[in-house]
């Protein structure tokens, strides 16, 4: 959701052309206020860096003769095909793996097919992940795009078409939205949408309403989205909460999880994969399934299961976290692991991703759209699905009785009051921020449960100060943090009053 540089291809008659800029978005839009670009069909990428610095040059969109091209992905083996490419006379101007896919399109438009096989031949010569949006001189009228491992939607509304790689990104146009599967392109025009698979043959994909409202996509009075976000937290948390628990027989009622009793007493094990903040939330989720399923579970990044050769059974319970339900490594995960016969459960924020989709079991966060680069209330939101998930699952397996189940629930309803209270002391946040500002390494500690938290503070501080910040596990202090550590180095101690805090007070002297 980051982003270093942007820029616009508007197609009009038979003309393209093409804007960039390096940096904000206020950039580009001062250059098109400048000089504006007039059309009906257009396309826009913002990128962050993966193959090449931050600069125009390497910018989207790419060019290749009459197409233009914006790509979202890696493409594994650009550098062959750029080789190839050099070899066949085409010269580049970027450091990009997309400046290839625009050439591979380009030599195949220059072979007299249409823009819809160009883009068939080319996506059959990529190895990697991939969403694409092409556009070409030689037929004004459509776009062509194409997705393997990244996400595309496409929506329609009065004579006109959207295609994003997010729903949000065109809430406030249409809510009913097509989902691309994996392997899919497209041919897009004003007034219609054609499907195929790879190989060319018609497919049919169901159109989705989505149910999130458009004024969740703005800022609603505050400065910036993520500290909305922050704020929204007591509602999405209550909204998880909502219709998902009975005091009465103190279980958590999940009706999204159809998993029998009978089907998970075959479970030898809970796997948890997830990625990022995800991921955080995924090890917080071991200490309480352990604790009230008492089943042995296993957490792992999603980048990293993928590419070894993990020991999942058949039967196992397989978790996945993943707050758009599109994240490549953690759909790769559950792929994997559903071929190797594990019941698949997701934790997901958008209803209708592909990770829901293919999933055995969804517990869904009521959290609505997430545009903050770095995630808040949806990370709360998987902490909320986990502590009702892992409540489910111990009654289930009767790991926990009716009157643990109420005390575990009394805890979980007082949690949005409990968040609006720390939110109420945003003075003294904002004072501490500023004492604390010019430091350039933070430290963060936490024990047991905590640990997790404390490697999700550092990842926050990371991600949006651009400060240097470890998260450990406090014990182990011992074992080489402490030599960094000096007076200049704030230690960010997280130390509830649990049965673990005179330990955790104990590593701080």
């Amino acid at each position: 959701r980051g982003y270093d540089s942007a820029g616009v291809a508007v197609l009009k008659g038979q003309k393209i052309e093409v804007r960039r800029s390096v940096g904000k978005l206020a950039n580009l839009e001062k250059s098109l206020s400048e000089k504006g670009l007039t059309g009906d069909t257009g396309i826009g990428h913002t990128r962050w860096a993966t193959h090449g610095k931050p600069s125009e040059v390497n910018a989207h969109p790419h060019r290749s003769g009459p197409c233009v091209l914006v790509h979202n992905g890696i493409i594994e083996n650009y550098l062959a095909l750029r080789q190839q490419l050099q070899k066949d006379g085409y010269k580049f101007e970027s450091e990009t793996d997309t400046e290839v896919v625009a050439h591979l399109i380009g030599s195949h438009l220059k072979k007299g097919l249409r823009l819809v096989e160009a883009v068939r031949a080319a996506t059959s010569e990529i190895h990697g992940s991939y969403a694409i949006a092409a556009l070409s001189e030689t037929e004004p009228d459509k776009m062509v795009v194409a997705r393997s491992g990244c996400p595309l939607v496409i929506g329609q509304h009065k004579g006109a078409s959207f295609v994003a790689s997010d729903v949000m990104a065109m809430l406030t146009h249409t809510r009913d939205v097509t989902y691309l599967e994996e392997g899919d392109i497209a041919v897009v025009t004003k007034s219609s949408v054609e499907v195929m698979l790879a190989d060319g043959k018609p497919v049919t994909r169901p159109v989705t309403q989505v149910t999130w409202d458009a004024d969740a996509a703005e800022k609603s009075g505050y400065p910036h989205f993520m500290l909305k976000e922050i704020h929204e937290q007591p509602q999405t948390i209550l909204d998880t909460l909502r219709g998902r628990y009975s005091f009465e027989t103190g279980e958590a009622d999940v009706p999204d999880v159809t998993m029998t009793q009978a089907q998970f007493a075959r479970a030898g094990k809970i796997w948890i994969v997830a990625c990022g903040t995800s991921w955080h939330a995924g090890l917080v989720g071991k200490y309480l399934f352990e604790e009230m399923v008492r089943v042995p579970v296993q957490v792992d990044i999603g980048s990293e299961f993928r590419y070894r050769d993990p020991l999942v059974e058949k039967d196992d319970l397989f978790i996945t976290i993943s707050q758009s339900g599109e994240t490549a490594d953690t759909l790769a995960a559950a792929r994997e692991a559903k071929r190797r016969g594990a019941r698949v459960l997701s934790i997901v924020n958008v209803v209708g991703s592909t990770l829901a989709r293919e999933s055995d079991d969804v517990l869904y966060t009521h959290c609505g759209p997430e545009i903050g680069v770095a995630s808040t209330k949806a990370f709360t939101g998987q902490l909320t699905a986990l502590y009702l998930l892992a409540l489910h699952l111990g009654r289930m397996r009767n790991t926990i009785s009716a009157e643990e189940g109420k005390v575990w629930l009394d805890r979980l309803v007082m949690l949005p009051a409990l968040v609006r209270r720390v939110l109420g002391r945003e003075a003294e946040l904002v004072s501490m921020a500023k004492r604390y500002h010019t430091k350039r390494n933070f430290l963060y500690l936490g024990r047991g449960i905590n640990y997790p938290i404390a490697l999700e503070g550092a990842l926050k501080l990371k991600e949006i100060s651009y400060i240097h910040a470890e998260g450990y596990a406090a014990g182990e202090m011992k074992h080489g943090p402490i030599a960094l550590i000096d007076k200049d180095m704030p230690v960010v101690v997280l130390a509830p009053r649990d049965r673990l805090y005179e330990k955790t007070v104990s590593n701080r002297r």
